[in-house]
């Protein structure tokens, strides 16, 4: 039967839609979900398309964006590709890689997207809607939208915002940002610009990011009512605690939230940087600053460097080079620095990397050979398919330790035999998933695959304790509070705080 049959036995979805990108919907929906789990219901996060290199692999391999794995963690229920049927993967030049169902099928311009991806498009959010409910029956959906609902030379051709909301009838939250300023235009711009039977849909409208007093913004509150005969049902404080930023661009803003710390780290801000959620753990370790690299400087100054995963291999290792950066990270290493590469990182510290079928960011014949920093004795070369899988494995050094994170990759990286007076070690029994060596005068090089390494918490507190002991502070002997326990600690607060001031009773008849 198909699902439209089957709309009026459903409980009712919730909709989070924004007056624009960076509102909030993301964080909305991940508070909703923890609220409606703590109230005994069945939330499963869903966004129909999505545009991040910010990716998670669930447990059949399949890619989705780390948002919609993050409220499914919020949910306590293992993440699907199925809750973001659609992941579309920047490359730069206005090319994304295309991913249907966790799985890649093509590679498009931005102008030629909806003409040529829009009907199976819109075919696979169907049928992942249609599979979440066989398999759970008694789930509310609490779906995401994307950027503004109302851009009007993209509306005919939207896939994730009213056209999911008009096909399942869901009730539909605005929300905005009033930190951006102009909150009252954006709430009305945004509902005058909606088909009378897209209005229809909005029940609720929420106020995000308020700084102060909530009750001067009483006045505020009955005006919108009055304007649009739509309820106000949350007024969201502003709060501190630190989340995953869903575009790269607002790393630029990305703060350390440190307050003692005792060791600084660098990460190199790549062009067209991906996964860096994998930071997350360290920004939540109270004893570390991050600080994020843009340009050629003097390394010094950093405890350990990290170089992170790359959507475009060759073209940011061509940045680097350019850049200055390479030699800068070269000096570093010459100076007792302590470096690591994940993925994309890894593959930029070794010698060679070659992109026969200009799957890396390679533009002529003189880019699908070049050099990489040259700091660990490796050489990649890039195939027509990537990896993607989730990894459980051991890890040698720094620690004996389980291991568990993911691989989302191109390329395949062997040891170079030209270089191999480079002494060379395996982080890992699978002896392909990472490599590290001793400077001659002290520090490490290091590079990895795994993507989530950090949230071990072992090898996370071992690798800390080698830059501790470098710089003669006190070991850590403690056990370390695990990351995902603070990872639910934070969603707890969030929804805490959300469920405080928003009323939600309205949406689950």
């Amino acid at each position: 039967m198909k699902l439209e049959a089957k709309l009026h036995e459903i409980k009712k979805p919730i909709m989070v839609l924004g007056t624009s990108s960076g509102a909030g919907k993301s964080l909305t929906v991940t508070a909703i979900c923890r609220i409606l789990k703590n109230l005994g219901e069945e939330p499963i996060p869903f966004k129909g398309q999505n545009m991040s290199n910010n990716a998670w692999v669930d447990w059949e391999g399949g890619e989705m964006a780390y948002s919609q794995a993050l409220q499914a963690f919020a949910c306590d229920i293992n993440p699907s590709a199925e809750m973001n049927p659609i992941l579309l993967k920047p490359q730069g030049n206005s090319i994304s890689e295309v991913i249907h169902l966790g799985k890649s099928i093509g590679t498009t311009t931005a102008q030629n997207y909806y003409k040529d991806w829009f009907i199976p498009g819109w075919e696979v959010i169907k049928k992942s809607l249609k599979s979440i409910y066989e398999e759970n029956p008694n789930c509310r959906l609490i779906i995401e939208g994307a950027g503004s609902p109302v851009e009007m030379n993209l509306i005919h051709r939207d896939l994730t915002n009213l056209r999911v909301a008009k096909y399942l009838n869901a009730n539909c939250i605005l929300v905005t940002d009033i930190e951006r300023g102009g909150v009252f235009a954006q709430i009305i711009g945004t509902l005058e610009l909606m088909k009378p039977e897209e209005k229809k849909l909005i029940k609720g409208i929420i106020i995000n990011r308020f700084r102060g007093d909530l009750s001067l913004f009483d006045d505020g509150k009955k005006w919108i009512e009055n304007k649009t005969r739509i309820p106000v049902i949350g007024i969201i404080p502003w709060l501190n605690d630190s989340f995953p930023p869903e575009d790269s661009l607002d790393l630029i803003e990305k703060k350390s939230f440190s307050k003692n710390p005792e060791i600084k780290v660098g990460i190199i801000k790549l062009p067209s940087i991906s996964n860096f959620s994998d930071f997350d753990p360290l920004e939540n370790e109270e004893t570390i600053f991050i600080e994020w690299i843009r340009k050629s400087q003097n390394l010094m100054k950093y405890d350990f460097i990290i170089l992170p995963g790359s959507k475009q291999t060759i073209n940011d290792q061509i940045f680097l080079e350019n850049s200055g950066l390479s030699k800068d990270i070269r000096d570093y290493s010459k100076n007792e620095g302590n470096i690591i590469g994940i993925c994309g990182g890894l593959q930029m510290l070794g010698t060679t990397l070659e992109d026969p079928y200009f799957k890396e960011g390679s533009k002529n014949y003189s880019e699908q050979k070049i050099k990489g920093i040259g700091l660990l004795p490796l050489k990649t070369t890039f195939f027509k398919k990537k990896l993607t899988r989730q990894i459980n494995s051991k890890s040698i050094w720094p620690c004996q330790s389980e291991i568990n994170g993911f691989e989302i990759h191109n390329g395949q990286t062997v040891l170079d035999d030209i270089q191999s007076s480079l002494k060379i070690n395996p982080i890992f029994e699978d002896s392909d998933l990472g490599w590290y060596k001793e400077n001659n005068k002290g520090g490490t090089i290091a590079g990895t695959y795994i993507h989530g390494i950090f949230e071990n918490d072992s090898w996370r507190t071992q690798y800390i304790n080698l830059i501790r002991k470098s710089k003669n502070l006190p070991i850590i002997n403690k056990k370390s509070i695990s990351y995902k326990e603070k990872r639910q600690s934070i969603i707890d607060n969030l929804a805490d705080e959300f469920h405080k001031h928003l009323n939600l009773k309205s949406f689950l008849n």
